[in-house]
């Protein structure tokens, strides 16, 4: 499972030219499931992300966490996070699971960490075609590899 996290001070997601959902300070995820992934996967990097010390203290340090600073969490299934690129210049996404793999997983996801935060998680839609706007704020955007836990 892969996520990239950004750092927001505003992102939304749109479906058919309507916002559907929209979060101010916090995190926007993006997450990849593969075929391989599972709860533990979900379990590690919800618990990881949300503790992950990535906004600015008063001394202007990263040194707090999305929990400390009651931020907001938007999360965006992305497939083509598993894109595999090394052939030719057509990316192929073999590695990404299947809606029936994924979709509960997803949702999985989404249920651990609101339960991690104790409160509203938005996300887009599964398997929708979205348009994300946000705001990066410092930049910061890490990424995250639930196989590769360096």
């Amino acid at each position: 499972m892969k996520l990239v996290i950004q750092r927001v001070s505003q992102a939304s997601v749109q479906i058919n030219g309507e916002v559907y959902a929209q979060i101010n300070k916090g995190l926007l995820l993006f997450i990849g499931i593969e075929e391989n992934d599972d709860i533990n996967d979900a379990d590690y990097l919800a618990s990881k992300c949300v503790s992950m010390r990535i906004f600015e203290d008063e001394e202007k340090k990263m040194n707090l966490s999305l929990l400390d600073i009651s931020g907001e969490l938007l999360i965006i299934s992305q497939f083509t996070l598993h894109a595999a690129t090394k052939k030719g210049n057509r990316p192929s996404f073999i590695k990404a699971a299947k809606p029936v793999i994924a979709e509960p997983l997803y949702t999985y996801f989404i249920k651990k960490t609101q339960s991690i935060v104790s409160k509203e998680v938005k996300s887009g839609v599964f398997g929708a075609f979205m348009q994300i706007e946000l705001k990066n704020d410092g930049p910061v955007t890490i990424l995250m590899d639930s196989k590769n836990r360096e």
